[in-house]
């Protein structure tokens, strides 16, 4: 039985620009608990999708969940950490070896790859986009650190 659905999108502007992540979590009826985007500095799109994972999977955590089920329409993604595809670039196996460790914290981590329209991952990444907006608006994002605090929750 999954206790928690997460829901991730990870975007850049420019590849790599400016990077931001969306995370939506839901319970097993999909009904959403929380929700938060966080830009992350200056990334490529596969980067950006990887932290996106990870912080989904740290969020979970932090619920004390045990059962995972992560979707995310990045294929590629998803399919590195079914194992299906090699992870060839350092820098995506180094965010992979991360998910997989904290993921190694919950009894089961399922992860699935769906099309962008899922409404879901729609709400991701409109919150992600909304983050890269303010943070525009505010100034230049050129660091690779998470902002502090979230924009949404």
């Amino acid at each position: 039985m999954t206790d928690l659905l997460t829901y991730s999108d990870g975007g850049a502007r420019g590849n790599p620009g400016p990077a931001g992540i969306g995370v939506v979590l839901c319970d097993n009826q999909d009904r959403v608990l929380y929700e938060t985007a966080r830009c992350i500095g200056s990334t490529t799109n596969n980067q950006a999708e990887y932290q996106a994972i990870l912080l989904a999977l740290e969020l979970a955590r932090d619920r004390k969940a045990r059962n995972l089920l992560c979707t995310a329409d990045s294929q590629l993604i998803i399919y590195q950490l079914q194992g299906r595809y090699r992870i060839k670039d350092p820098h995506l196996r180094k965010l992979a070896e991360k998910v997989q460790s904290v993921a190694s914290g919950f009894e089961k981590v399922t992860y699935r790859q769906v099309p962008r329209e899922h409404p879901m991952i729609t709400r991701a990444d409109r919150l992600l986009n909304q983050s890269l907006d303010k943070a525009q608006k505010i100034g230049p994002i050129s660091s690779s650190k998470p902002a502090q605090g979230d924009l949404f929750s």
